[in-house]
């Protein structure tokens, strides 16, 4: 394995992380139009919030995508066409997501723009379960065949253990709205349902990740190849929640967002370094598919690292700048 091989599975791991960490909370405030807001001018207030930023988010996952396609084409294409239905769900979810934000702006009756909403807040549901779904089924293992093609049936893809990451991932990202919520929104009568949301969930999430990690041990070989990352990762994973928990109960508003951020990025390393050397894991290892078999040539990996080294600052460059100049408090109520 070379070094561009292992540099182009770490920058994967990053946009990945990337991309939950700054989607996540636009999947927690869309699912808090329906959880959250009490009339329409909370919907508002909310959809403000992200207005911004939620296109400018997806990015990540375009990026992530396309590099794939282009560093990575064994593990995509095996991904991808073994994965087909599991992405056809999320396509549409992001689809129907982000027609949803502008067509509610667009109508002229409370039924439909109750209607748009509802969208907005089931999809936004629907997609950081589906991705946990895929992404827990990865580590687990799937029919693969010696050419690298997934036949695989429904309890191949649904799982007591990839339910079990759909719906961490899920939770996970709408506390990671919530927080964000505080954060973002001035203090209101939301604000109280918020908080007394974030008491309950908190040890939810808690057994929730006792459930992965014991999930973890039974469906990978994560404890077996990699013991002591393993462990250490989880740890690290139930400190941040409990660092948020504390944070979030003494209403440190920063402190609560980033540690629940950290959360999901420190999940996403697990199922990073828990997969490698691999990209895709099969039932039956001979035909797991290595990282070294999967990348293109070092001479294109060398011309993406020069493209990626010199885009991916910009891309950050301004998203940074984006969230400054968008800093502003909402305030419910105010028009915007």
């Amino acid at each position: 394995m070379t070094n561009l091989q292992l540099l182009w599975f770490v920058l994967e791991a990053v946009l990945f992380a990337g991309f939950f960490f700054l989607e996540g909370f636009d999947f927690g405030v869309g699912m808090a139009f329906k959880s959250v807001a009490k009339n329409e001018e909370d919907v508002e207030a909310l959809y403000q919030s992200i207005g911004p930023h939620w296109d400018g988010n997806e990015v990540w996952l375009i990026t992530a995508g396309g590099a794939m396609f282009a560093a990575i084409p064994f593990w995509y294409a095996s991904l991808f066409s073994g994965f087909y239905l599991v992405l056809l769900f999320i396509l549409m979810g992001l689809i129907y997501r982000g027609v949803s934000f502008e067509f509610r702006e667009h109508m002229l009756t409370s039924k439909y723009r109750n209607l748009w909403t509802t969208v907005t807040a089931v999809t936004s549901l629907l997609l950081p379960f589906m991705f946990g779904i895929l992404f827990s089924d990865v580590v687990k293992g799937m029919p693969i065949d010696a050419a690298g093609d997934v036949s695989a049936t429904f309890f191949d893809y649904i799982n007591p253990f990839s339910l079990i990451g759909g719906i961490a991932l899920a939770l996970l990202s709408y506390l990671h709205g919530l927080n964000y919520l505080k954060l973002k929104i001035e203090k209101s009568a939301m604000h109280d349902t918020v908080e007394r949301q974030v008491k309950v969930l908190y040890p939810v999430l808690l057994v929730g990740e006792v459930a992965f990690a014991v999930g973890l041990y039974f469906y990978t070989d994560f404890f077996q190849t990699k013991f002591f990352l393993t462990l250490a990762l989880l740890a690290l994973i139930v400190a941040l929640s409990l660092i948020g928990w504390f944070a979030a109960l003494k209403d440190k508003q920063v402190t609560a967002f980033i540690s629940v951020g950290l959360t999901i990025v420190s999940l996403v390393t697990l199922l990073f370094v828990g997969l490698f050397p691999r990209v895709m894991v099969a039932n039956n290892p001979v035909h797991s598919i290595l990282l070294k078999n999967a990348t293109s040539s070092a001479y294109t990996l060398g011309w993406m690292s020069i493209i990626a080294l010199t885009v991916v600052p910009m891309v950050l460059a301004y998203q940074i700048w984006s969230f400054w100049v968008f800093s502003k408090r909402i305030k419910v109520g105010e028009e915007h």
